[in-house]
């Protein structure tokens, strides 16, 4: 059974996954600081957006392939996949950001 929306939704997180990666590696490669952050508060926002995507997209991954194996492709979880990619993206935007912040906030909220 292809499971096309849980496929979609980890591959783009997965290209975020990538581009948040690539961010912490640059300011690690700047900074010179190999382990830890360093307290480089500009790499200790990359290193929290980064992780807190790692922390949250495997299982919702998970659920969402065991909901689409069990039950098919549904424009619902169409809807979760989409929502989740947004959230993340927005999340990442907002670590940016003094919080609180707008991106910050709807990307909490639309992960949860």
């Amino acid at each position: 059974m292809a499971m096309q929306v849980t496929t979609f939704t980890a591959a783009v997180l997965g290209l975020l996954l990538l581009v948040l990666s690539y961010r912490v590696s640059k300011v690690r490669m700047s900074a010179r600081i190999s382990m830890g952050d360093g307290d480089n508060p500009l790499l200790v926002e990359r290193m929290r957006a980064q992780a807190n995507l790692a922390e949250y997209a495997p299982m919702l991954l998970i659920l969402m392939g065991l909901v689409e194996y069990g039950t098919g492709y549904s424009v619902a979880l169409g809807v979760i996949g989409v929502v989740t990619i947004v959230a993340r993206l927005a999340h990442a935007i907002g670590m940016g950001r003094p919080a609180p912040n707008n991106y910050r906030v709807a990307g909490t909220a639309g992960t949860w």
